[in-house]
């Protein structure tokens, strides 16, 4: 018996629970989701790495349909003849990483792409922001994006860090958390996104330590899951939006991990697949982070989880990403 009791993962379940989901084909829910068909994949790819599963899709057909999905201006659709946007650029970079086919496509391209969505504004002291796709949103997520995939092509010294920086910043709240802009309200979500921008750009001393790791303990609640915000209700995605943020704060034991574990391992469907709470219908977005989550507490048999780039620290690694961790103050310590 481990320190996590009798909370077993249904490892076998979730792998099948991933298999499938490309044989509903028959659904509605199918079709509707076709433009999350990328992340899809990213999501269920990252569970089975950390399942220590990773062969149990198809890596060539993979690789054959993310590069489908790159557009002439470099960025990538959410599926096939979609238009580009950052958020499925990430996830297209990372399937590629995690599956060593990275060097088939043209990163010089794709860093074109990330430049293009990279707006200064002088009116607002020097801050950058970077646009999610050409119709101009911007937040704080497409700030970490844009510098996690340039660090793939290692040509993130191309943007203008210290602007997209001092933009952080300003999303910085009084409770030490983040919002998806300055002034938006703190969100853990939105706080991993911050805290993983600044460890990729080696600026973590902007964090408030004490008080941002305080408000992301409060986040567990007394079932053991957490919230995204204050008087919110549980959802195992927080187990890696919280978590993560954590971790890279060198926090992690802040928060009951024996609980966080016995929230997630509850919320598993008996044929597979996690749901964001107990009783809920499974999907893959909710198994991929309660999985993530997980391996950030060292659940048994996982592999072991980047908190910045959410992917096995064994692919980070190998692509010499993991030296944001030379970067983390040294008088921060577990």
């Amino acid at each position: 018996m481990t320190m996590f009791g009798t909370n077993q993962l249904l490892v076998d379940k979730h792998v099948e629970f991933i298999q499938n989901l490309d044989k509903k084909q028959d659904g509605l829910e199918y079709w509707m989701t076709e433009h999350l068909r990328v992340s899809g994949i990213y999501w269920g790819l990252v569970a089975l790495f950390l399942l220590d599963r990773p062969q149990a899709l198809d890596h060539e057909q993979i690789i054959a349909y993310v590069r489908g999905c790159q557009n002439a201006d470099g960025g990538f659709g959410g599926h096939t003849h979609h238009d580009s946007h950052l958020l499925y650029t990430m996830s297209s970079v990372q399937i590629l990483s995690m599956l060593n086919a990275l060097d088939q496509i043209d990163g010089k391209k794709v860093t074109k792409y990330v430049l293009s969505l990279q707006q200064t504004n002088k009116q607002t002291n020097g801050q950058t922001t970077v646009c999610g796709d050409v119709w101009g949103e911007h937040d704080t997520r497409f700030a970490f994006i844009a510098m996690a995939v340039l660090s793939f092509f290692n040509t993130q010294d191309q943007l203008d860090t210290n602007g997209i920086v001092e933009y952080i910043r300003g999303a910085m709240n009084y409770d030490g958390g983040f919002g998806s802009k300055p002034g938006g309200e703190s969100h853990a979500a939105q706080v991993y996104t911050c805290v993983a921008a600044l460890a990729v750009a080696g600026r973590l001393d902007v964090v408030d330590r004490d008080r941002l790791s305080g408000w992301l303990a409060e986040r567990q609640l007394l079932c053991g899951g957490m919230n995204g915000r204050p008087q919110k209700l549980e959802d195992v995605c927080y187990a890696w939006w919280v978590g993560s943020a954590l971790d890279i704060l060198r926090r992690r034991h802040w928060i009951s991990a024996e609980k966080l574990v016995e929230f997630v391992v509850s919320a598993q469907d008996e044929n597979g697949g996690i749901a964001d709470r107990p009783g809920d219908v499974a999907d893959v977005y909710h198994t991929c982070f309660g999985i993530a989550g997980l391996s950030l507490v060292r659940y048994p048999g996982l592999n072991e989880v980047d908190p910045v780039y959410c992917m096995p620290r064994s692919v980070v690694r190998r692509l010499g990403l993991h030296k944001w961790q030379d970067k983390v103050p040294k008088s921060w310590s577990q």
